[in-house]
């Protein structure tokens, strides 16, 4: 009797073991995240004047760009700067209400009423520019979008408009966090962005 009982516990023990390692981790619950990123974003959209420093990235499949990255919104304008310093290619979009100015070409400053076309016209670049300072900053633009959070709760991916929207890496020091390197694709288009520092107010 004495052995038995030793094999019996031994046994229990091996079987509980077993029982612990094929059960799947506990799934984390998807409303808080929806929640915890109602709140980021709420946040985000009281953030009225704010700017990042970083590098950008733009590529459609046959031509491409990269460069620093100077980005300032304000409730009264938007300032895009990219420099190339490889290509020492460099402007400066500039938005206000109805109005939008590209300078720093070689023929002289383009003006147009919006900021968007006026740079795939220009430049080349299609760039959905509302919704891409939305999603910069870990944010659903305007419109239907789907977002799938990684287990940190903070979004892995948005996928909105056509584009997918992925979120490698975070500042994560900041309060909320905001994303440090942003990969959003669409077809061949291809946009990556990598933000060296944000100024935005707590």
């Amino acid at each position: 009797m004495s052995r038995v009982l030793p094999r019996l516990l031994l046994v229990a023990l091996a079987l509980a073991l077993a029982a612990c390692a094929g059960r799947a981790p506990p799934r984390l619950d998807a409303a808080e995240h929806e929640r915890a990123q109602r709140e980021r974003e709420a946040w985000i959209a009281a953030q009225l004047d704010w700017s990042l420093h970083g590098r950008l990235a733009v590529s459609d499949g046959e031509d491409s760009g990269s460069g620093q990255l100077d980005w300032e919104v304000s409730p009264t304008q938007t300032r895009f700067e990219f420099r190339a310093p490889v290509s020492r290619r460099a402007w400066r979009l500039i938005a206000r209400p109805g109005h939008a100015v590209l300078e720093g070409l070689d023929d002289g400053p383009r003006h147009g009423s919006d900021a968007a076309r006026l740079l795939e016209e220009t430049i080349g670049w299609s760039l959905p520019l509302a919704d891409l300072a939305a999603w910069a900053r870990g944010a659903r633009g305007d419109g239907p979008a789907r977002i799938e959070y990684a287990a940190s709760g903070l979004p892995a991916r948005i996928i909105q408009a056509g584009w997918t929207i992925e979120y490698r890496d975070w500042h994560a020091r900041q309060t909320p966090p905001l994303p440090r390197r942003v990969f959003a694709q669409r077809g061949e288009q291809r946009v990556r962005l990598v933000v060296e520092s944000w100024n935005a107010s707590p």
